[in-house]
Parts: structure tokens; C-alpha cells; sequence
């Protein structure tokens, strides 16, 4: 993903606390049942890496985004690393409803990663998301070979393919691992899931003159999301909804994101702002004090919510950020861009 906000800004070590979505949860599904130890276990990961295994896994460990994606599939890791705890002791949201009590901790913010407690864990496998092609997210560089040396990782890739295929594939893996895909819990995310987006689309249709713009933010910078590298915002604009996003991202990016001085933050408007909820971006209250900023029509009408930049994926994960969207959406004004 972005190196910001998703890379730089989480190298400083600021766990991520996203906004908590409004709507209720669903109960988990089971746990995934044990394996049979009969025959051997493969997979192909999105980097084209091919794991054999002599049965099926069973205890994973995932960095914190994939685990909640799992979670939701039905798969109980043992350990999860990347934001899963909040400084007073509650969950993160980037965990979802991963059950923090239950799992060991290896690590909760970027660059830490505790190889010796994951060594004895005796994992079977490691889980991780990847934003960047072949990189694990939050694996740390120096720790990468130590990692693979004591058990088998598979990578799912999470930038340049469309959401629902992402949260597919996550699905996939989990039948793999032994959930079961018709589990009542996943079925009714699934359900969940396609109301929401008939739900969004049928908002976007009936408001097309309503725009909606995306953003991150620094003390030194705005990043205004640019859609194509976005499967969520993707996905809405798939769904109708107008999103005014830049024609193309700032090169030094790598993608993703058009970087924007506070001094120009007016070069793109919009009725609506989307603002990154989670921590290490720039809070809406401390964006206030940046004039260009504060004249925006958007801001001026306080039409500001979050967007779940870290939302995991899965039905559920999504299904809820969709309610709330349309939620917030049903109540903007359309008009006040001139």
C-alpha cells in the first residue's frame, strides 16, 4: 500500500486505531474443525509461492488485518501481530472481532515482531496481507529470512485487485484451513454484504450529483486517495457513487495517493469528505487549523466522516463500513460545492 499513510507514518511505531463502525456485529462462526492428519496440505499463494505441507495447518498465525478477515471466515489463529491492542487494553479495530484474550501477541506496532516468542509457538503457517508485491505486511526486513525459516508464510495480495476478489480469496483460504464456507455466520455476512451494496448503489443512483473525495493527512501534506489503487473506493465507484479523486497519484508514492501542500488543499472539492480514521493520520480537529483546509465547502458544511482505511476483508468487515457510509451519505447535502 501508500508508503503514507500505511508505510511511513506506521514506521514510527503509532498503532493504527481506526473508527469503530456504527453498526452492530455479527456473532463469529465456528471454529474451523481440526484436520483429519490424512495426506498433505498445499496452497499457492499471491506471490506464486507453493506451500506443502504433511496435513493441514492448525496453528496460524496472522498479522492482524488477515487474522480478522480469517476470523470472520471461521479460522482461530493462535497469534496475531500488527495493531491488535489499543493503549487502554481494549481491541483494535484493525483486528476486528478477533478475540485478543484468546490469541498471543507477537507484536503490536510496526517493526516489532518477537521472533523468538513466534518460534515458540510452533506455527504451522503465517498469514499476512500484502500491499507491496512479495512483502508481508508488517513482517519486518531483517526478520524476513528468520521468519520463513520456521514455518511456511502465504501472502494475500490487497492493491491491484478488486475487493470482492480480495475478500474471496481470504474465504478461499479459510476453506482451505478447514472453515466451513456455508456456515449460517458466513452466509448471513455474505447476505449482509450484497444488501449493503444494493443499498449504496440504489444512494448513488437517486444522488449523482453528490461528490465524495477521500483524504489522508500529515501536518506537512494532504493525499487525496486516487481510486483505482483503492479496491474499497473502487468498489463505490463501481457502485455509482461520484468520487472525485486526482488523474493520477503523485509518482514518489508509488501509487495510491496524490500528495496535495496545505497551501493548495482547495484542488479538489467536494460536497462530502471521506478522512482516514485511523491514528497516525492527521485528526479532523487538528486539520481545523489549516486555513485552506477550513474553507473547503465540505468542511465548511461539516460534512466530514470516516473512511476505514484499514477495514479487514471480509463480508462482514464490509458489509458494516457500507451501512455506515450510506448512513452518513443519506443525511450530506449535494449542493455545496458551487
Amino acid at each position: 500500500m501508500p508508503t503514507v499513510p500505511r508505510r511511513t507514518l506506521a514506521a514510527v511505531g503509532v498503532a493504527a486505531a481506526i473508527g469503530v463502525s456504527a453498526c452492530g456485529g455479527t456473532a463469529p462462526p465456528p471454529a474451523a474443525a481440526p484436520a483429519s492428519g490424512q495426506g498433505t496440505w498445499t496452497w499457492t499463494d499471491d506471490r506464486g509461492k507453493n506451500i506443502s505441507l504433511p496435513s493441514r495447518p492448525q496453528r496460524v498465525v496472522a498479522q492482524s488485518g488477515a487474522a480478522a478477515a480469517l476470523w470472520d471466515f471461521g479460522v482461530r489463529p493462535v497469534a496475531v501481530f500488527g495493531p491488535h491492542r489499543l493503549k487502554d487494553g481494549g481491541r483494535d479495530p484493525e483486528v476486528g472481532e478477533v478475540d485478543i484474550a484468546k490469541v498471543e501477541s507477537i507484536g503490536n506496532v510496526w517493526g516489532e515482531f518477537n521472533v523468538e516468542k513466534y518460534a515458540s509457538l510452533r506455527p504451522d503457517l503465517l498469514v499476512a496481507g500484502m500491499y507491496q508485491k512479495n512483502t508481508l505486511w508488517y513482517v519486518p526486513e531483517e526478520s524476513v529470512q528468520a521468519v520463513d525459516q520456521i514455518a511456511p508464510s502465504a501472502g494475500v495480495q490487497l492493491s491491484g485487485k478488486p475487493l470482492v476478489e480480495i475478500i474471496e480469496r481470504y474465504g478461499q483460504l479459510a476453506a482451505a484451513l478447514g472453515a466451513d464456507p456455508k456456515a449460517a455466520p458466513v452466509v448471513e455476512a455474505k447476505n449482509r454484504f450484497d444488501a449493503a451494496s444494493a443499498a449504496l448503489r440504489t444512494l448513488a443512483a437517486a444522488r449523482p450529483d453528490l461528490k465524495v473525495m477521500v483524504v489522508t493527512a500529515t501536518p506537512d501534506n494532504l493525499y487525496v486517495a486516487y481510486l483505482p489503487d483503492h479496491p474499497d473506493i473502487k468498489y463505490w465507484g463501481e457502485l455509482g457513487l461520484n468520487i472525485v479523486h486526482p488523474a493520477r497519484p503523485t509518482e514518489s508514492e508509488g501509487g495510491f495517493w496524490e500528495v496535495v501542500s496545505w497551501e493548495n488543499a482547495d484542488k479538489y472539492q467536494a460536497d462530502v469528505i471521506l478522512v482516514d480514521a485511523r491514528t497516525q493520520s492527521m485528526k479532523i480537529e487538528e486539520m481545523a487549523g489549516k486555513p485552506t483546509w477550513a474553507k473547503l465547502p465540505a468542511v465548511r458544511a461539516g460534512q466530514l466522516y470516516p473512511w476505514h482505511a484499514a477495514e479487514r476483508y471480509s463480508y462482514l468487515g464490509y458489509a458494516k463500513v457500507m451501512e455506515e457510509l450510506k448512513t452518513n451519505l443519506e443525511q450530506a447535502r449535494d449542493d455545496v460545492v458551487k
